[in-house]
């Protein structure tokens, strides 16, 4: 089974682009929405943690975010809590996919977080700044502060780029997209 790993900017299109390979694809940020409104186990340590914040189950955005405005450290709180039980379901996720050909890996903090493997290959998503700020802008619940605090995890763009085997220009118009994707899918399926 060959990986396929989807990196770039917070915006710039990655899940987008991710579904248009045609592989099964695991989207950790879809993943980390299911764990806070399913997981109660979750829930509790989250509420153990923070319970000035977090205090209904399912897990409500806006009791996320209040937590990270009042001190950017509870970022980290939360990842110790919610990264493990994602690491679980990408497992589970490669066991049930490990006879498909190629998968499709959106995660955002991959190389942050050291989940790549050496084999992995990497396709950074190019976007235009100004593109993305638009998009990113029409969010709910879009904060500065907290992007902000979530472009402070991440590897520099620039290192992303470099890192990767293929860049791909999201231009957000479909049809030049489709054209990079199947040039891309044909040279890895090589």
């Amino acid at each position: 089974m060959i990986r396929i790993a989807i990196i770039g900017d917070i915006g710039s299109g990655k899940s987008y682009i991710s579904k248009l390979f045609g592989f099964p694809v695991f989207n950790a940020d879809l993943e980390v929405k299911k764990i806070y409104k399913n997981n109660k186990r979750c829930f509790l340590k989250l509420n153990r943690k923070l319970p000035k914040y977090i205090l209904t189950f399912p897990i409500k955005k806006e009791e996320l975010l209040k937590a990270i405005i009042k001190n950017k450290q509870n970022i980290f709180k939360i990842n110790n809590i919610v990264h493990p039980e994602v690491r679980l379901k990408l497992k589970k996720f490669l066991k049930k996919n490990k006879s498909k050909l190629a998968v499709i890996l959106d995660i955002p903090l991959l190389l942050e977080n050291k989940i790549n493997h050496k084999k992995d290959i990497l396709i950074f998503v190019d976007s235009k700044k100004k593109q993305v700020n638009k998009r990113l802008k029409k969010r709910p619940n879009f904060n500065m502060r907290i992007l902000k605090q979530l472009k402070s995890l991440q590897l520099p763009l620039e290192i992303k780029r470099k890192k990767a085997n293929f860049i791909i220009k999201n231009n957000f118009k479909r049809f030049s997209i489709m054209k990079d994707v199947k040039l891309v899918k044909k040279i890895i399926l090589k």
